[in-house]
């Protein structure tokens, strides 16, 4: 029988306020001097306020020191520039504070202070990642989940393609989930991220993997999103709805250690090739993906239908389905994410590059039926 390694051990502070215990938290790690990983963008948010406030003064010798550019779509030059100053500031630990860009940053970071002289284009799982620094991830977004993965993703500046950096390694040694740091975030960014945990949710529990614990997070993890992001899009102060989003983004990310499908390999490209949020893309692409796969594999999301609240259990396969599909899509479309590819810059002229990138990314093979490159640039001209 093959084996399957299960494992769930990222510590979390969930709660209002949490930031505000950092500070105890590095002094139990014994972490001195932290770089703070972060985007130009944060630096005038409440967000950024609270965290400075949590860690007193700061980037000015002693104390923790201070990296913010990453752009919203992270490139190899921001993590190596980043680890610059890690070097520079003669760091300690990596605090990556925002949405996954900083903390896809921040993980990647520890990377150069074991090994200076590296090539993320050549980076290799199986070489010995042991030791890295701490790295404490506080997300000011619900979406990507990105705090409690193993991965990093940045595109590399000589093939313009996203790497995905993967070890057990780069797990976060504390995580910090407080809902009163997304708050301020924008409607449309809510519900883009939103959409983002949703997708995770969705496409891991349909992955054909075998992980059960994995696929009851993952459909806990819908339920979460259906009650609360409609919430925290229309009232962005209300901290109940915010923190059962940072724990849906988490989930899915949990239960995406089973892997994805067919919609992020769609997704990926749009954003390196046409600038595309990640959350937006997926909520684009997703349902027709549904329907592909639904088509093949009858009664495929009648549990998923279930997890949003509609009564299914005795409906033939078929309608179980379109049912589920049918309410995704009008949940999506509630949140303003129903948009057309060519209303949101793609053209014609994109959709080459765009197939090739997506039939090469590696999250479509555990999709739940297998696609072809044929079928992603039909699933692309569908949402046209």
């Amino acid at each position: 029988m093959h084996l399957i390694t299960f494992s769930f051990p990222t510590k979390i502070l969930y709660g209002a306020g949490a930031v505000g215990a950092l500070a105890g938290q590095l002094e139990a790690m014994g972490v001195r001097r932290p770089l703070v990983v972060t985007d130009s963008g944060l630096l005038r948010t409440g967000a950024f306020g609270r965290l400075r406030a949590a860690l007193g003064p700061g980037d000015e010798g002693a104390g923790w020191h201070l990296f913010s550019g990453v752009h919203p779509n992270p490139v190899e030059a921001d993590v190596t520039e980043a680890a610059a100053a890690y070097r520079e500031h003669r760091c300690d630990a990596v605090i990556a504070l925002g949405g996954g860009s900083p903390l896809d940053v921040g993980k990647a970071v520890r990377l150069f202070g074991k090994r200076p002289e590296l090539d993320l284009a050549a980076f290799d799982y199986r070489d010995d990642w042991s030791g890295l620094a701490p790295f404490i991830a506080i997300p000011t977004t619900a979406g990507t989940g990105s705090e409690v993965g193993r991965s990093s993703v940045v595109t590399l500046a000589a093939t313009n393609r996203k790497k995905v950096i993967f070890h057990p390694e780069l797990l976060a040694r504390l995580v910090i989930l407080d809902p009163e740091l997304t708050r301020d975030l924008p409607p449309a960014l809510t519900a883009a991220t939103g959409a983002d945990a949703l997708t995770h949710c969705i496409e891991s529990f349909t992955c054909p993997v075998f992980h059960p614990m994995c696929d009851g997070i993952a459909l806990e993890g819908i339920r979460l999103v259906v009650e609360a992001l409609p919430i925290a899009f229309r009232d962005g102060a209300n901290l109940e709805a915010r923190g059962k989003m940072l724990m849906a983004a988490a989930m899915g990310a949990v239960a995406f250690q089973k892997d994805l499908g067919a919609c992020h390999s769609l997704a990926h490209p749009l954003s390196t090739v046409c600038g595309l949020h990640h959350g937006l893309a997926n909520a684009v692409c997703l349902p027709p993906v549904l329907r592909f796969n639904a088509g093949r594999r009858p009664g495929l999301y009648r549990r998923v239908g279930v997890a949003c609240g509609l009564d299914v259990q005795r409906a033939s396969d078929a309608d179980a389905d379109a049912s589920a599909i049918g309410f995704l899509e009008e949940f999506l479309a509630g949140l303003g994410l129903g948009r057309r590819l060519r209303d949101l810059g793609v053209a014609e002229r994109h959709l080459d590059e765009l197939t090739a990138q997506a039939f090469a990314d590696g999250c479509h093979r555990t999709n739940v039926v297998p696609v072809t490159a044929a079928d992603l640039r039909a699933l692309y001209l569908e949402v046209f």
